[in-house]
């Protein structure tokens, strides 16, 4: 309420901050006016004006409006659009490292140009960021001409790029790329062995083309690169026999709520509960003792190793709560994810922990091999390392709080070009899912009749096929969007504005491509007769768990101020409904008033339900979010610590210092473990020697009498002092052999280092498996998960640090071989070439790291 009165009397927070940069949009227009007499080679040279004044002390901000007026001259004369002022308040709002909510139609891909051109003039290289290929290569061949009129060179990122092109790519000034290939690209160049393979420069600045779809729905699922694990998919099968056997009983809040109130248990009588509301699954003790007869143990969790709990649980999960068609698809003998939020197939992803190999055995396909992780890291993470990172949508203003949370991103709310003229009609609410699709398909019918274009917006792809099938029972044609290929998804969705088309989409296909009412491109004639049945009309065949993917369903008519109408058909049968809603209590509301089959009821009340239930799933979807973030905040410390020592390594940076830090401490551990200074009987000296043996190749014979008196550091230094004399003679021996032992060093500590990582992932994961169960003893999870996580690291560290000080003293070089003649050849001109004969690729490499050649000093030779 009080929020309400500021905003009335001083304007809204979006309405202050546009005040406060419109001196920039009066300047541009003044440049703009005084450059358009400019030649084309006279308004391309301002480009290397600019890049003079920034070497010269200027800042992008002194140049903003002159820039911004040379991109809207350029963009003119070369793709024939003009930037609005409002799409340069925009252009503004990105570069100000801020997130830009425009309405659909407002020509977002053209106000990306504006930022990405003036931040590549320090050509420390942009990024823009979209969420598939066909929207990142459509964009690079759309504006990628205005940049390179203006002397800029662009780059796009495709899926079937080897390295070699990727680095090409990237080393442009401008790059379009998807969201999942540049965070696998950041993970892939932190697995490499040699710093040439790496493809990405330092992250600087970043657009981020539909936002809130890549940093808030896509947040929920972390990137990971894996590798397949020596585990046996046999249990899978098992598992997959008994589960049918089971007793289980789906709840809801409602039964919980009940439960608790008439103090009755939820399991009785039951061997499994499965939770559709948070997604989980439980055996109860009826369950476990039928598990164990039928697996043959005697205490399901005394095996911890077998995992017995763990791989039921995810095949209750794969038979209860993941959908044939609605949660995945099966096509050529696999399982392919269908994404919540947009209904696209993500071919190549695999859940996690598994629950994808559950699935398998559920559909009785072949079971692919578990794999572990290799790397990983969540898009929170990954976007927070650019240095400036922005964003734009048509929908963000809903998820404000999160951005700002999570990302420090402000929202600033841009007005239309031309005001809104979308009517939104009230929500009508049916008592069971049979009246609504009855209800839909009796208007999609009336409309067709009258020539008005339809898009209807569904959840799933079952329901897509499922009104289909209604519409072809009555004849009417029309266009299903399954969201299988991009390309095709964005040519059947420009076409929905045309007279009298049908077009069921999975609520957010064809995101990023505009519908123009008559066609695109439009017909005149057909484009007025199309405006006077009303524009296009949206139906939502159920509301979302968010209500901003049902504003994006919404905002896909009524662009640049035509006509266009929505409204949402609910049932209390819908899974929003069912979960979140008490539909019991509106049931009876309903049944109270006289409501009859077919009818439909248009209330406050309802809208309330509603917006509380959605409401309350956007509040969950947060704290899974946030407890994904919070968890990976201690990974990405790790992660931070880990990859910046293998950068130093792959950069060439010197490890002797660090390799005798290392040894520095293994001494001093040693010397605290087992000798006591003040009191010398409880010292343990056989011990001292025999771990300092296994280390330094030294034999060390410390005893009570020849130490006594000694302080612990005193001890450490004298030992270090040997030990650093056995290190400086031993590299000076392979430099005497022709080899460079610091070389040999890096990549030494790289290896270790990769394996150690590895292996600490693989115990992170298998921690935050398990850690929830310590909420049982009332012990905060993600605190014990932070403590556990810290003692991981610093055991892995250690183990780094102990087994590079005992390869460094172990290293052998390669026994020499016998001097034998060497063989020229002569080619066809006759003239001599080098040795026949050399170390071959799969030798061990001479310098004793023992790796093979090719994989070692062959890989920097080739």
């Amino acid at each position: 309420m009080i929020r309400t009165v500021i905003d009335k009397v001083f304007g809204t927070k979006s309405e202050r901050d546009l005040k406060k940069i419109q001196h920039y949009i009066d300047a541009a227009n003044r440049f703009t006016q005084e450059f358009s007499s400019l030649t084309d080679d006279e308004l391309k040279a301002k480009t290397q004006e600019f890049k003079d004044r920034l070497a010269k002390g200027e800042t992008l901000d002194d140049i903003l409006s002159e820039a911004f007026a040379v991109v809207r001259l350029a963009a003119q004369r070369v793709i024939g659009l003009r930037p609005y002022d409002v799409q340069l308040l925009g252009g503004i709002v990105l570069h100000q490292g801020k997130i830009a909510e425009m309405g659909t139609g407002e020509g977002k891909t053209l106000v990306a140009v504006l930022p990405s051109y003036l931040n590549a003039l320090t050509g420390k290289g942009v990024h823009v960021v979209t969420v598939n290929d066909y929207l990142a290569r459509r964009d690079r061949q759309w504006m990628g001409p205005i940049h390179e009129f203006l002397g800029l060179t662009v780059g796009f990122i495709g899926h079937d790029m080897n390295n070699d092109e990727r680095r090409e790519m990237y080393a442009k000034d401008i790059t379009y790329v998807t969201n999942n290939e540049l965070g696998f690209d950041y993970l892939r160049d932190n697995m490499v062995i040699s710093r040439e393979d790496r493809v990405l420069r330092p992250l600087n600045y970043c657009i981020v083309d539909e936002v809130d779809s890549i940093l808030i729905d896509e947040a929920r699922t972390p990137l990971i690169i894996s590798g397949p694990s020596e585990q046996s998919t046999d249990k899978y099968y098992i598992v997959n026999r008994l589960v049918p056997s089971l007793k289980v009983r789906l709840i809801t809040e409602k039964d919980e709520v009940k439960a608790k109130y008439e103090g009755t248990k939820l399991e009785e009588g039951y061997d499994a509960i499965v939770d559709e509301k948070n997604h989980t699954a439980t055996l109860t003790e009826t369950g476990i003792a039928k598990a164990e007869r039928f697996l043959n143990v005697p205490n399901l969790y005394d095996d911890v190793g077998a995992g017995w709990v763990h791989h039921i649980t995810q095949a209750l999960r794969a038979h209860h709560l993941y959908e044939r068609d609605v949660a995945y698809v099966v096509k050529d003998g696999e399982v392919i994810i269908v994404d919540e939020f947009t209904g696209r197939l993500m071919p190549g992803r695999r859940w996690s922990d598994g629950l994808h190999q559950a699935v398998e055995a559920k559909e009785g396909l072949q079971i692919k091999e578990e794999n572990q992780t290799l790397a990983t890291i969540t898009f929170q993470n990954f976007f927070k390392l650019y240095k400036k990172l922005s964003g734009m949508t048509g929908t963000a203003m809903t998820e404000a709080n999160e951005f700002w949370q999570i990302y420090k991103l402000d929202v600033v709310e841009i007005r239309p070009n031309r005001p809104s003229q979308r009517i939104d009609y009230p929500d009508q609410v049916f008592l069971t899912e049979r009246e609504k699709f009855n209800a839909i398909v009796r208007e999609v019918e009336d409309l067709w009749k009258q020539g008005a274009p339809v898009l209807v917006g569904t959840r799933s792809i079952e329901k897509s096929e499922k009104l289909s099938a209604m519409l072809r029972g009555k004849g009417i044609p029309h266009k299903v969007l399954n969201a299988k290929y991009h390309e095709m998804e964005a040519q059947i969705i420009s076409q929905a504005g045309r007279k009298g088309a049908v077009t069921i989409a999975t609520n957010m296909a064809g995101r990023g491509t505009d519908i123009v009412l008559g066609g695109n491109p439009a017909d005149p004639k057909e484009q007025q007769e199309v405006k006077e049945h009303g524009g296009l009309h949206v139906i939502g065949s159920e509301r979302h768990e968010s209500r901003r993917i049902d504003n994006q369903l919404r905002g896909r008519c009524a662009r640049q101020g035509d006509p266009g109408c929505s409204r949402f058909y609910v049932s209390l049968e819908d899974e929003l409904m069912r979960l979140f809603a008490n539909t019991a209590k509106i049931s009876s509301i309903l049944s109270a008033m006289g409501m009859k089959e077919g009818e439909a009821i248009e209330s406050r009340l309802m809208t309330r339900q509603i917006e509380g239930a959605q409401r309350m799933v956007e509040g969950r979807n947060f704290d899974i979010r946030k407890q994904l973030l919070d968890y990976d905040k201690v990974m990405n410390q790790q992660r931070t610590a880990v990859y910046g020592l293998r950068n130093a390594i792959l950069d060439g940076q010197d490890m002797t210092e660090k390799a005798l830090q290392m040894m520095e401490e293994c001494i001093y551990d040693l010397v605290e473990a087992y000798y006591h200074p003040t009191h010398a009987a409880k010292s343990n000296f056989d011990a001292l020697n025999v771990a300092l043996k296994s280390l330094f190749p030294v034999n060390f014979n410390y005893n009570i009498d020849n130490v006594s008196g000694k302080t612990r550091d005193a001890l450490a230094e004298e030992i270090f002092s040997q030990v650093k004399e056995l290190y400086h003679a031993r590299v000076a021996y392979f430099a005497e052999q022709g080899l460079n032992f610091a070389e040999i060093e890096r990549m030494l500590l790289l290896q270790i280092l990769d394996s150690a990582w590895k292996q600490n992932l693989y115990e992170l994961d298998q921690l935050q498996n398990s850690v929830s169960l310590r909420g049982y003893a009332q012990k905060d999870p993600l605190i014990e998960y932070q403590k556990e996580a810290y003692k991981l690291y610093c055991a892995m560290m250690n183990r780094v640090r102990d087994l590079m000080v005992g390869y460094i003293f172990r290293i052998q070089l390669p026994p020499r071989r016998e001097a034998q003649p060497v063989r020229r050849q002569e080619n066809a001109s006759g003239q001599q070439e080098g040795p026949a004969h050399k170390i071959g690729r799969n030798d061990p490499c001479p310098c004793g790291s023992g790796k093979k050649y090719k994989k070692c000093c062959g890989a920097k030779q080739a």
